[in-house]
């Protein structure tokens, strides 16, 4: 497979106007295609986002982004997440640093999700969970875990809603709790829970059906799902089309409103014989909004530039906006590149990819 964006930052042949139509998200409109992804900044002393977060997600609504997703947030749940620089989702004044937050962006003119997140048994490097807190994974969660789990998802949509947040966004990638119940490598559960992939979303689903309960019909539920792990970048929920539709429906049926479909380069294909990304795919088979993702206007994958070499330069836009000018997907998730150039959005309008500045990992300890 190729790893590298296959066109040149200096020429763009195909118009822009692709990624400036306006979209509709069941209820919620969207002033263009432009999504920023959701990205880990540990900038959140205590867990409470501040002024400066508040103006960090302002900038680029600002910039002209069409929606915001924020950074992963931790759920109400005492082995959500181990990092106390990661923003919380509950109490008082984290909650009340979200309600600034929300009011910067659309005093911007932006709309915002927070994405909730449980880490279950995948700790940072570097941390330690708390004094008498036991990380929790698929095969140790017992049915009351899995119950509170499902609480704290709900009721932090609810407090996502009665924030004036624009939707939510369930974090189920990359490893993560909810993906670890959908990969048979970290899932060897022989309950309701395990076992078949259809078995493996329950846990999922159900967080899905809890959420939907605590909003209502009208308030946007988002899920992100990946193939790849932090774990192992090679990993497979399905193999095939028959697999993702089998994997994919139950999620559908619980409530889910759109797929954010994390891949590392949004350009490879998925499946042999089609050229549709793993967007592609889940729209096909779906029906639903896709959101793609994965190195846009960049020319290394998100963790090659946090190892390797700690640098991705700026590459073209063309492949992306062809498959999105055929509606292959309906949402592009801008990640890294809009950390480095909040005003994203009007630079690539203008067709002058070549004043994008290249992202360097350096740009990863502060909030600009």
């Amino acid at each position: 497979m190729s790893t590298a964006a296959p066109s040149d930052p200096a020429i763009v042949s195909n118009s822009t106007d692709a990624l400036f139509r306006p979209f509709q998200l069941e209820r919620l409109q969207l002033a263009n295609r432009i999504v920023m992804a959701p990205m880990t900044r540990s900038q959140s002393p205590g867990g409470i986002p501040g002024e400066d977060v508040a103006a960090y997600y302002r900038r680029r609504a600002e910039g002209g982004v069409g929606l915001i997703i924020t950074e992963g947030t931790y759920v109400d749940h005492p082995a959500a997440g181990f990092d106390p620089n990661v923003p919380r989702f509950y109490g008082g004044p984290a909650l009340d640093g979200w309600r600034r937050v929300v009011e910067q962006v659309h005093a911007a003119g932006g709309r915002i999700f927070p994405q909730l997140w449980h880490v279950g048994m995948l700790i940072s490097q570097g941390l330690t969970p708390g004094a008498g807190i036991t990380p929790i994974g698929p095969q140790s969660a017992t049915q009351a875990d899995i119950d509170s789990i499902i609480d704290a998802y709900a009721k932090g949509a609810r407090d996502a809603k009665a924030l004036g947040f624009d939707g939510v966004e369930l974090h189920c990638a990359h490893g993560y709790l909810i993906d670890q119940f959908f990969w048979e490598t970290t899932n060897q559960r022989t309950d309701r829970y395990g076992g078949d992939l259809a078995s493996r979303t329950r846990f999922a689903a159900e967080i899905v059906q809890q959420v939907r309960k605590s909003v209502g019909p009208d308030f946007p539920v988002v899920l992100r799902w990946s193939h790849w792990k932090l774990q192992n970048y090679e990993a497979k929920l399905v193999r095939d089309p028959q697999e993702l539709e089998r994997f994919l429906q139950p999620l559908v049926d619980a409530g889910v409103d759109a797929f954010h479909c994390s891949t590392r380069r949004f350009w490879e294909p998925e499946f042999s014989g089609s050229n549709l990304n793993l967007a592609g795919w889940t729209k096909k088979l779906t029906g639903k909004p896709a959101i793609t993702v994965g190195a846009v206007t960049l020319n290394e994958d998100v963790m090659t530039s946090f190892g390797t070499t700690n640098t991705a330069n700026v590459t073209g836009i063309d492949d992306l906006l062809e498959r999105l000018g055929r509606d292959e997907f309906d949402l592009v998730a801008i990640g890294r590149s809009l950390i480095v150039n909040p005003a994203w959005p009007g630079i690539v309008r203008r067709g002058a990819l070549s004043e994008l500045r290249p992202f360097h990992r350096s740009a990863l300890a502060q909030l600009v």
